[in-house]
């Protein structure tokens, strides 16, 4: 499924002028460390001591919080993770999913050069306190009450 890709600054754009909201989907140590000012956090991975492993409640969190309508702009710390995560979204039917390219951090190279500035290093806004109803912790809970 193809799903549109946006730089850092179109992503703030549709967020700040189209009503979009962020979607955080990095793991709740990466988010907790700086993040889109405003982003709701629903990891697509979680960070254990063996590694990333999947998050099983990731659609289930975010089919409890967001409405299927819902304009979502999805990113990450490079623009992986949000691609698989925006392509799963709108296979399971969310209609205005959009993946922002580069990540929190930057798109790299094969060696590590970042190719594509992030949106930290685009000079948008960066947050390190969440809203407490946008955290992770808290959209869980919303999904099972």
């Amino acid at each position: 499924m193809t799903v549109k890709r946006v730089s850092p600054r179109e992503a703030d754009a549709l967020v700040q002028e189209e009503g979009y909201v962020y979607l955080d989907v990095r793991s709740i140590p990466e988010f907790d460390a700086g993040h889109t000012a405003g982003a709701y956090n629903i990891p697509l991975l979680h960070a254990t001591p063996a590694g990333m492993r999947p998050n099983g409640d990731f659609m289930s969190v975010v089919g409890a919080v967001f409405p299927k309508d819902t304009k979502l702009v999805l990113g990450c710390r490079s623009g992986n993770r949000s691609l698989r995560a925006a392509q799963a979204l709108s296979a399971a039917g969310f209609e205005h999913v959009v993946d922002q390219r580069a990540g929190h951090s930057g798109a790299r190279d094969a060696f590590g050069q970042v190719h594509e500035a992030g949106w930290e290093g685009s000079g948008l806004d960066v947050a390190t306190e969440a809203h407490s109803d946008r955290t992770y912790e808290a959209l869980l809970a919303r999904r099972d009450s």
